[in-house]
């Protein structure tokens, strides 16, 4: 990637001088000692990133299938996206790694802007959530989403999609005191979006 910047400098009263470079590398050059300039940076391309990747997440999110009747609401203005991964090490019960991944998503995060009216003509009512769980096909039939759906203080869920991921692995020990069936480890991500 090659990133080109522009430096503008006033030499005397009467003169400007202008140097450009470009670089293939990601860290920013030092600027020539011999221009004291103002740095010059062409629009940050992580914006227009910042805009594909919101409008990419309401095209999916029109595609969801719901687990809630969402028909009467409309689309939901994205915000952020927390995500996390749970763990259920012994007694393999996939609930509790979804519930686990969910918390953790969520565990990190302090939302004021909803309560405090931060968002003109938001109130914290309005706040709408999206949950997205990566888990194993083999287990998606045991998920129990409404206390996944348990883990979420506040919020509207419009709808929780489970998908192909996480992972089954050996935890290393069984421990039959501890509901044990096997040494089986379920893994569990989630991803967590929240808007209005």
């Amino acid at each position: 990637m090659s990133i080109c910047f522009r430096w503008v400098s006033n030499l005397s009263s009467s003169t400007t001088g202008t140097l450009s470079t470009c670089k293939t590398y990601g860290s920013l050059p030092l600027k020539p000692p011999l221009f004291s300039s103002i740095l010059h940076l062409p629009p940050r391309p992580r914006f227009q990133l910042l805009i594909r990747a919101t409008a990419a997440m309401e095209t999916d999110q029109s595609a969801v299938t719901s687990t809630t009747d969402n028909s009467s609401n409309p689309p939901m203005k994205l915000l952020f996206v927390e995500m996390g991964v749970g763990y259920d090490q012994h007694g393999q019960d996939i609930t509790s790694a979804a519930m686990r991944a969910c918390r953790d998503a969520i565990s990190s995060n302090s939302i004021p802007a909803f309560r405090r009216g931060s968002i003109p003509g938001v109130s914290f009512e309005q706040m709408k959530l999206q949950i997205k769980l990566g888990v194993p096909h083999s287990l998606q039939h045991s998920l129990d989403i409404e206390r996944v759906k348990s883990v979420f203080p506040y919020g509207k869920i419009l709808n929780v999609e489970v998908v192909d991921g996480g992972l089954v692995c050996s935890s290393g020990v069984y421990v039959e005191e501890m509901g044990d069936k096997n040494d089986d480890c379920y893994i569990v991500n989630a991803a967590v979006y929240v808007g209005y």
